[in-house]
């Protein structure tokens, strides 16, 4: 069996990772928050580079982690989020009285390849 190996344009992708925790109770809030809130909001005030937003979750016994991962289609993309100073983390007001706590920082990637199995 053959792997395909997506093919990517000469810019590079950018992949911005972030996380956040919750209460087990808020969980669902904030997916919710996220899904029909922020990220709409993103993309109607113009971030057009912002391609795809992976939400992801993991239960503990009394938190739920959050790890988000955004596909950009340039860092000029990613700047235009989340501003020159791109590394400090976006968390919208509304969100942050959902999270326990959160990383302070965003971590950035150049997406290398995509393999399609």
């Amino acid at each position: 069996m053959a792997l395909k190996i997506q093919k990517m344009n000469s810019r590079s992708k950018i992949i911005r990772t972030w996380k956040g925790w919750t209460t087990p109770e808020n969980a669902p809030v904030y997916e919710d928050l996220l899904v029909n809130e922020v990220f709409p909001t993103v993309k109607k005030n113009g971030v057009d580079g912002l391609e795809k937003v992976s939400i992801s979750s993991k239960n503990e016994r009394d938190e739920v982690e959050f790890f988000l991962s955004l596909q950009f289609d340039s860092l000029d993309s990613v700047k235009s989020f989340a501003g020159e100073n791109y590394e400090i983390a976006y968390i919208p007001e509304n969100a942050k009285r959902i999270l326990k706590r959160y990383d302070a920082k965003a971590v950035h990637y150049e997406l290398k390849k995509e393999l399609i199995l």
